[in-house]
């Protein structure tokens, strides 16, 4: 009797101990690992361009440093659509991350206009002291305060730089030039103070318009005076560099905020990490593009303290008090 007892006890607790297991591999069954977050990131250039390489870079950085918590898709040549429209996506929660320039004006945060006013910078130097200190950390906030974007980096865009067939070394010699520019009233006013008959056109029509003599110049930054074939057509490049600036890599800042705080200092830090990076890869291709066009054109160099001279009252006369205060802030600085 006593052997069945014990037996019974035994079996019972053996029949417990097995049910205890086998509830705590249910549980198990039930923990399901977190959901991976996806970011998507889009912008307007192709695969071979700078900011595309850069975006890479930071997808490698987030995916790596939240140990396959985060994914980042990145999609260029506008795929997830045009500046504006991409912008709207972010604050609508279509798309998360894209790359902006002075669009952002149009969204309220207009102190971004000093990203591509005529003759406010003076060089490279003056660009990163500017985008990178304290008046970068302005328009950053107004960025986020009227577009609801966090920056999580900026890069430098090349300097725009007129070409022509004829040297042009002082605004005198523009009298009565036919010069296409995009279609931006600063831009254009700008060319008018200097002289010129600046023409908006659309960029695809640039070209012909050259090439038949519609127009007598253009201005751009080297890539596209590359990729767009203009050393065919022109003969001259003059260093006008009237336009020097710099472009935002943003993230909505209510995607970001949705975020753990360690998934968030990972998606900030890899933003440090990717301006870097695509710097490196910026100055690196100026100075390839820069050698390549010395071999199909002429490099003029320009008195810019003219051209700044003549241009100042337009370009300040476009701007609103806001953008005139940070104007002069940033002439200032040494």
């Amino acid at each position: 009797m006593k052997k069945s007892v014990a037996l019974l006890i035994i079996l019972c607790l053996a029949t417990l101990l097995a049910a205890g297991c086998g509830g705590g591999d249910a549980k198990k069954e039930q923990a399901k690992p977190a959901e991976k977050v996806v970011l998507k990131f889009g912008h307007l250039a192709d695969e071979k361009n700078t900011w595309h390489l850069g975006a890479l870079k930071f997808k490698e950085l987030v995916e790596k440093n939240s140990n396959g918590r985060l994914e980042v898709k990145v999609y260029p040549n506008e795929q997830l659509g045009k500046e504006k429209d991409l912008v709207t996506s972010i604050q609508t929660g279509t798309a998360d991350i894209g790359i902006f320039g002075e669009t952002l004006t149009t969204f309220g945060a207009n102190k971004t206009m000093m990203m591509a006013t005529p003759y406010l910078l003076r060089d490279a130097a003056h660009l990163h002291k500017v985008a990178g200190g304290e008046i970068g950390k302005e328009i950053e906030k107004q960025v986020l305060d009227k577009v609801k974007l966090r920056v999580l980096a900026y890069f430098e865009r090349g300097p725009r730089d007129l070409t022509s067939n004829r040297p042009i070394k002082s605004p005198d010699d523009l009298d009565g030039m036919k010069l296409r520019v995009p279609n931006v009233p600063l831009f254009v006013a700008a060319w008018q103070a200097l002289g010129a008959k600046p023409t908006p056109m659309a960029f695809s029509e640039v070209f012909t318009s050259l090439q038949q003599g519609t127009i007598d110049g253009q201005e751009n930054p080297y890539a596209l005076i590359k990729s767009a074939n203009f050393f065919e057509v022109q003969k001259y490049l003059n260093k006008t560099s009237h336009v020097r600036g710099w472009i935002y890599v943003c993230i909505g800042e209510k995607k970001l905020r949705s975020l753990p705080a360690d998934l968030q200092k990972v998606i900030v830090d890899a933003g440090k990490e990717m301006q870097k990076y695509e710097n490196q890869l910026f100055l690196k291709e100026e100075a390839e593009l820069e050698k390549f066009l010395k071999s199909k054109m002429t490099f003029v160099e320009v008195d810019k303290a003219a051209f700044q001279a003549k241009a100042k009252d337009a370009v300040l006369a476009n701007l609103d008090a806001e953008q005139k205060e940070l104007y002069n802030k940033i002439v200032t600085i040494k």
